[in-house]
């Protein structure tokens, strides 16, 4: 998503603004109000008048005596204080304008997803992050490395797991208004298949496995039984993850992937530091087919079941 700017005191529609007034000595339109303070120096004392709330409305403005519809939207409480103070020249006697931002409508980030409480949280000019808005929102209810990090902006989604934002404070990102923060649960498993030391199906962190730690989570292979230059991986990949080549003549399943399956060569000592580096994806199936000796000896076995027994049957006859 990349790192944000912080959003400052940037006014939006819905937001409420203190506006109050100040005028030098002698007051011409404001030193009078009801409600009026005063400012005294060695020298005068300003007096200063603070209007009702203003809520910026549907176009984007506020109302202001002897000065009209102010555009607020898209502004800084201080640009919006230096153009009422302007637009007051040659009417209040020095005037001065000092505008507060209230209330926060609309610099809001949406929170959902397993987390404490889902809520809408206000932005400030603090410039919140991930994890700020996280723990407002109560912190996750799921262990933090089977989470993961989901947020849409401007119709852009990317997804990180929890355990990299809180390890890595540079993905910890500063949010922007209107983001949607979406805290999954995601508990990624694949399935191993074959003559392997455990066929199950295994979980694993979101943060991801490599195909050397996945081979030490079913114990490995299988000495008796597996072919070590018949490892597979089948895994429904992204099109955007294999050659053009390969791209443009494979077929897709109906949500858009396309199976492939990689081969494995364990007798080759390289393919073991590939392994430290080769991702295992969720829902892959890992399979390690039986070496032909192994089918052979299983033969035998089977004809030694048959022949034996009506062998022992006609001895004792």
């Amino acid at each position: 998503m990349g790192e944000g700017k912080p959003i400052g005191s940037v006014i939006g529609k819905g937001d409420v603004l203190d506006v109050a007034i100040w005028e030098a000595p002698p007051a011409a339109l404001f030193g009078t109000a009801g409600g009026s303070a005063q400012l005294t120096s060695s020298s005068s004392t300003a007096r200063g008048t603070s209007l009702p709330e203003q809520m910026v409305d549907s176009d984007g403005q506020i109302a202001i005596p002897f000065v009209g519809r102010v555009q607020a939207a898209e502004r800084t409480p201080q640009e919006i204080a230096q153009d009422i103070t302007r637009r007051l020249a040659g009417k209040a006697h020095q005037p001065q304008a000092i505008v507060r931002l209230v209330r926060n409508a609309a610099a809001n980030v949406t929170v959902v997803g397993d987390v404490a409480r889902s809520e809408r949280i206000p932005l400030t000019a603090r410039g919140e992050r991930v994890l700020d808005v996280l723990a407002a929102a109560g912190g996750p209810r799921q262990p933090v490395n089977k989470m993961t990090i989901q947020i849409t902006r401007n119709a852009k989604v990317s997804s990180l797991p929890l355990e990299t934002v809180i390890h890595d404070p540079r993905q910890n990102v500063r949010l922007q208004p209107d983001d949607v923060m979406t805290v999954l649960f995601q508990p990624f498993s694949f399935t191993a298949l074959g003559a392997v030391g455990k066929n199950e199906e295994l979980p694993f962190e979101a943060t991801g496995l490599t195909l050397a730690q996945a081979l030490g989570r079913i114990s490995g292979l299988q000495d008796s039984r597996a072919d070590v230059k018949g490892a597979f991986i089948f895994r429904l990949e992204d099109p955007n993850a294999l050659p053009p080549e390969v791209r443009t003549t494979a077929r897709l399943t109906p949500d858009g992937k396309v199976p492939v399956i990689y081969r494995i060569n364990m007798k080759d000592p390289s393919t073991f530091f590939i392994a430290q580096s080769f991702p295992i994806r969720d829902k892959d199936i890992l399979y390690v087919s039986n070496a032909p000796l192994a089918d052979i000896q299983k033969f035998l076995s089977l004809i030694f079941s048959t022949v034996l027994p009506a062998a022992t049957a006609a001895a004792i006859l």
